[in-house]
């Protein structure tokens, strides 16, 4: 499940985009897009996230807190399950607590055209996602970013806004199995240490992958 769980943020409910979206909504949604994250140098937040696959059935709930300070650097802490994604900008860590074991990626390569590359700043949301307007639905505003790359690992991510204020995130993966997850208790722009985005892996476990050169 961890493959699954970074995909997330690699961020993925089979939502689709509505057939009659006009282009002031079009242009409304990408502009509150944009703005949003603009104005976004740091964010904190307690998250809760299920993953659904093609047929709509829950698979996996997990929880936790999730730092990000951009560009580039950000904290995933899974409490259910253990596990933890650290980014310094350079290097991706993926730490499975339960399996006692570290997968080492490239943070370019690993985080190209994702949404996690989105939230983290190491990007042009413009040259990555073509935004439209998805409408109202549980009291949020809603985008669709649709990839503008053949080889993005998903077909979609909403982002549902509760005025200027991300509230949920839902990312659909090219085999259409969904990630949903609902942001709480946000801090916007707090000051966050840098030593919250380094990571060493702890003595004993298993390191798969090397950290990149430089």
């Amino acid at each position: 499940m961890m493959a699954a769980r970074f995909t997330l943020l690699l961020l993925a409910a089979a939502l689709s985009l509505p057939a009659s979206a006009t282009p002031a909504a079009d242009a409304a949604a990408a502009l509150r897009v944009t703005r949003y994250l603009a104005g976004l140098d740091s964010l904190r937040a307690e998250f809760h996230q299920s993953v659904s696959d093609a047929r709509g059935q829950v698979i996996e709930l997990s929880e936790g807190t999730m730092m990000l300070a951009r560009p580039g650097r950000f904290r995933w802490n899974y409490r259910t399950p253990a596990q933890q994604i650290v980014c310094d900008g350079v290097t991706v860590w993926l730490y499975d607590i339960e399996l006692e074991q570290v997968t080492v990626k490239a943070a370019d390569a690993t985080l190209a055209g994702s949404p996690a590359m989105l939230l983290s700043g190491q990007g042009d949301v413009g040259e990555e996602f073509a935004i439209a307007d998805a409408g109202e639905e549980q009291g949020l505003s809603w985008s669709v970013l649709t990839p503008l790359h053949a080889d993005a690992d998903f077909r979609e991510v909403r982002l549902g806004f509760d005025g200027l204020e991300l509230r949920r995130m839902v990312l659909l993966d090219r085999l259409g199995q969904s990630t949903e997850l609902e942001f709480s208790g946000i801090e916007h722009n707090p000051k966050l240490d840098r030593s919250l985005f380094s990571f060493e892996p702890p003595p004993g476990v298993d390191v798969v992958g090397r950290v990149p050169a430089g």
